[in-house]
């Protein structure tokens, strides 16, 4: 069964993609270019004939409520930013959707400190560039989960590395660079007491004990550190990569097998999984799409909602 036409879409004729966009755009990403990039994306959304708006997002949370109260006949929501804006994009469409709203395809053009999944795909950042993908309307479907009751796109974190983010954010004065969570790495692992991690995956009690674990949907972890070039973005699962080391030699070995590409392998291995829980006997920090999020029990679960993003 084919959606009635909207009468927007109608009034608009075929000529253009999308009966409606929004553009949510946060002004001070790629060194406050954010506001002139999201202007050029929405002018050039206008020549196509797509009735477009714009968003400046104001601060933490901003985004997301945007997005929230999404017009009905919005088909296309391009976020301009980094992983962050797109994080609050996604969470405020998870929100709509599940309160009735319309399904959109959702843009990006990254232009934040981190753009990891725009790594992974190759999204253009020059404006001219990313309008031809959202006209071309090509898209992949992009698998979110839970995670104790908040959304994730990228990857969750559970022992060292969420320490380090802990670190990173507590000693933010504006914008984060990658080389913030160098320091911040040598300070845990001077300071380090290994994580004992027990996991389950589907509801089965894996043996044994973890260091770290990483549960994720991504390839460029960090940036610089690459997990398997396997992982599959739409198929209602994550990859669990299981660290069995949590001493210092164990974790640097496992960034240096990242730096060139060998994970999987090792004492790390990788499963795929829909639910996920991880506990520990003291409490461990976690993080969630590079943001610190608390300590154990955490309880992860891909949802049944699949976003579709424009790709080239």
């Amino acid at each position: 069964m084919t959606d009635a036409p909207s009468p927007l879409r109608e009034h608009l004729g075929p000529a253009a993609p999308y009966a409606r966009a929004l553009v949510v755009a946060n002004p001070v990403s790629g060194r406050c270019k954010g506001e002139s990039a999201a202007r050029e994306v929405c002018e050039g959304l206008r020549r196509m004939g797509v009735a477009t708006g714009i968003h400046m997002t104001s601060g933490a949370g901003d985004a997301r409520e945007r997005v929230r109260r999404l017009e009905t006949e919005t088909e296309l929501v391009v976020s301009v930013g980094g992983d962050g804006t797109l994080g609050e994009v996604l969470s405020g469409l998870w929100e709509a959707t599940e309160a009735g709203r319309a399904r959109v395809k959702i843009g990006v053009l990254p232009l934040g400190t981190g753009n990891a999944l725009s790594l992974d795909l190759d999204l253009p950042r020059d404006v001219d560039r990313a309008l031809e993908v959202y006209a071309g309307a090509r898209t992949v479907a992009l698998d979110v989960a839970r995670v104790n009751g908040r959304l994730s796109f990228l990857v969750i974190g559970v022992g060292p590395d969420a320490a380090v983010v802990e670190r990173v954010h507590l000693a933010r004065a504006g914008p984060i660079s990658q080389w913030a969570y160098l320091p911040a790495a040598l300070r845990v692992l001077a300071r380090l007491d290994p994580a004992r991690l027990e996991v389950d995956l589907d509801g089965e009690r894996l043996s044994g004990l973890y260091g770290q674990v990483l549960v994720s949907n991504m390839i460029h972890y960090g940036g610089l550190v690459r997990l398997s070039p396997e992982r599959v973005l739409g198929d209602g699962r994550f990859e669990v990569f299981l660290f069995r080391r949590g001493d210092r030699a164990g974790l640097v070995g496992y960034v240096l097998r990242g730096l060139l590409h060998r994970l999987p392998g090792g004492t790390c291995e990788m499963r795929r999984a829909r639910r996920v829980r991880i506990t520990s006997e003291r409490p461990v920090p976690y993080q969630v799409d590079g943001d610190p999020a608390g300590t154990t029990p955490v309880e992860i679960e891909v949802t049944d909602q699949r976003f579709q993003l424009l790709v080239p």
